[in-house]
């Protein structure tokens, strides 16, 4: 983030903390103190994750933000087969280390629920994250 920009972000997270408790966020800084992640999930999301959590879709995208890093949703689907979104995250980068605080943000956010299945693509940092952080949970990979 450039200077000035991470005073905002955490007001903002803050603020909307004080407004509904169920706001998680999570925020990775490197040696600097820069902030490098950034994760987040509301009540809303927590809700439909308990509910339909067991079977998760995660994948990073590109180019949405004008700094091109990567955008990293975890979505699942209801009853209804409708999109829903349990969390989503801002990267620095596509590393095991990035992937594993991640990983670990996520799960502690959702009171330590894992998913049972997680579908990704065939990242290889990736992968060595979801083996380190959730052993027992299955890693399928999307085609």
């Amino acid at each position: 983030m450039n200077q000035g920009e991470a005073g905002p972000l955490l007001h903002y997270f803050q603020r909307k903390q004080n407004e509904n408790p169920s706001l998680a966020y999570a925020i990775r800084l490197n040696m600097d103190d820069h902030i490098t992640n950034i994760f987040w999930t509301d009540a809303k999301m927590s809700t439909d994750y308990h509910q339909f959590g067991d079977v998760i879709c995660f994948d990073t995208t590109y180019r949405i933000n004008r700094d091109c890093r990567p955008f990293a949703p975890f979505v699942g689907i209801n009853n209804h087969k409708e999109t829903v979104v349990f969390g989503a995250a801002l990267l620095y980068d596509e590393t095991i280390e990035s992937f594993k605080w991640l990983f670990e943000a996520f799960i502690e956010a959702m009171a330590g629920q894992k998913p049972k299945t997680i579908l990704t693509d065939q990242d290889q940092a990736m992968a060595n994250a979801i083996a380190s952080v959730m052993p027992e949970t299955g890693h399928r990979l999307c085609l």
